[in-house]
């Protein structure tokens, strides 16, 4: 295959400037798409080229496929790299890539299509010896039409039981129901929520693993047919199925259970002829795992992996996309020391609301191992269409407590104005007695809710300073200045953007 020279990133935020930077380092040239709500974003301004993709700034402009593969024809790109979310997992696009003469950064279609049904996904794992989640699929492995038939499968499982969208992901269309009388309005909301998030209604039974822990496992394979695994994350720290925290590695994960865990991941992976980033989440109850479901692509809390293997899997996946074989066998590889995780959410922290609006003030913490991934600057809008993530907060300590006070620490240095965030409910989680321990699974937030979800008072040694505030306040209204301008395109201040 050629080498890459160009990349059209079809997504926005944190991930297309993470994107961006990568490109950086290895002299391609990287293009951006926009909404409107996005002409003056961040990973416009550091793109080299930037389109257009739709006049409205709903989420609908970054899934015009069309629009998408046109600009990047238009750039004179080689390769179009999903990111996660909007059509990184969309079989149809990935082949529309490849039609246009381009490198889909991704799996080949074949494996989303395998591993995007989730009921299809169940039935391949089971066929592949993967142990799954007890569960029925619905009739034909298609999911249930409607509540009566789901609601007698349900019965034979034994409630609880777990509904999900089959075509879903992100803890979208998905109810836990613990009692009979509350399953027909459980069915037909994870049916309305699936329909919104998915355009598919269809939805298949679990059973609940009560307590569980959501760990799931990074591998890598390449167009040779190298697999390896890169070791677990545990995802837990969960509010409404989604992931707040996620750390590396799991604290409840022994040597034994990773290689076990881990070869059952290659191994899924290999059924379904996998090629690049991919990940398999199951749910751990003591020493058993169960399959979750797999997500083909890029993960959000691909960091933590980064920072305890030493490795770039942006690169890695660009490398494997020109045809290179991964550089390394499963032997090389041992975790190396702690990451944690924050995703810091412009939202109200009691609620898990969102809160938009401009951010007046920005500033981000520093010092050894700690790394924040985002895609705002000091004036930049969180839009009321899209994702209110701000950034990822990343850090890497020589053990696990190591970690934990580095975050801590860092979360204290974090200071953003104008806008609601998440940031003290971080902190209070990084000083919980349960999580410091590793005692925890995906109902931690519930449980502790009453002491990490309530109305904050800003400590003393966190307040502005109101010169220094007044000072970031006025360099809100400028864009801004990049401390390492491309090289190999026009400086992101100074060109126009592509019409």
């Amino acid at each position: 295959m050629p080498t890459i020279k160009k990349i059209l990133i079809a997504n926005r935020g944190e991930i297309a400037v993470r994107i961006i930077r990568a490109c950086r380092e290895l002299d391609i040239a990287a293009v951006a798409v926009f909404s409107e709500a996005d002409r003056t974003a961040l990973h416009v301004r550091m793109a080299d080229e930037a389109y257009p993709i739709g006049p409205a700034p709903a989420r609908e402009s970054y899934l015009a496929a069309d629009k998408v593969i046109a600009a990047a024809r238009k750039a004179g790109a080689d390769a179009i790299h999903p990111g996660y979310g909007f059509l990184s997992e969309r079989a149809d696009f990935a082949r529309a890539v490849a039609d246009a003469g381009l490198v889909f950064i991704g799996p080949p279609p074949s494996a989303i299509e395998a591993m995007g049904n989730k009921t299809r996904a169940r039935i391949h794992m089971q066929s592949a010896g993967v142990p799954v989640v007890p569960g029925n699929n619905g009739p034909e492995g298609r999911g249930f039409p409607s509540p009566q038939a789901a609601f007698e499968a349900a019965r034979q499982i034994g409630f609880p039981v777990m509904l999900k969208a089959a075509a879903g992901g992100g803890g979208k269309g998905m109810r836990l129901v613990a009692e009979e009388k509350k399953f027909d309005a459980a069915f037909q909301g994870a049916q309305r929520e699936a329909k919104s998030a998915f355009g598919d209604d269809t939805v298949y039974l679990e059973k609940a693993v009560i307590r569980p822990r959501h760990v799931e496992v990074q591998i890598f394979a390449d167009t040779q047919g190298h697999v390896v695994h890169l070791f677990e994350r545990d995802c837990s720290i969960q509010r409404r199925h989604q992931k707040v925290i996620e750390e590396a590695p799991c604290p409840a994960v022994s040597p034994a259970l990773r290689a076990r865990m881990g070869e059952v991941a290659c191994q899924a992976a290999r059924a379904v002829g996998y090629v690049g980033a991919g990940t398999c989440e199951f749910l751990v109850s003591g020493q058993d795992f169960y399959f979750l479901e797999m997500n083909t692509r890029l993960q959000v809390e691909h960091p933590v992996t980064e920072m305890i293997t030493g490795l770039d899997l942006v690169r890695l996946q660009i490398a494997v996309a020109e045809g290179k074989p991964l550089p390394f066998a499963q032997g090389d590889l041992t975790p190396q020391g702690a990451a944690i995780e924050c995703r810091v959410y412009a939202e109200d922290s009691v609620r898990f609301l969102p809160s938009p609006g401009k951010i007046t003030i920005l500033r981000t913490p520093g010092g050894p191992s700690v790394r924040d991934d985002s895609g705002v600057y000091p004036g930049a809008e969180i839009s009321v269409h899209y994702d209110p993530m701000i950034s990822k907060l990343i850090v890497w300590g020589e053990n696990r407590l190591a970690a934990i006070r580095r975050m801590a620490r860092a979360l204290d240095e974090y200071q953003i104005g104008g806008i609601k965030t998440n940031l003290a409910f971080h902190r209070r989680v990084m000083r919980n007695t349960a999580f410091r321990e590793g005692d925890y699974d995906t109902g931690f937030i519930e449980r502790h809710k009453a002491e990490l979800c309530t109305p904050t008072e800003i400590p003393s040694h966190l307040l502005d300073d109101a010169l220094a505030a007044a000072a970031i306040h006025a360099l809100a209204e400028a864009p801004p200045v990049l401390s390492n301008p491309p090289t190999n395109g026009p400086s992101a201040w100074r060109r126009e953007l592509r019409r």
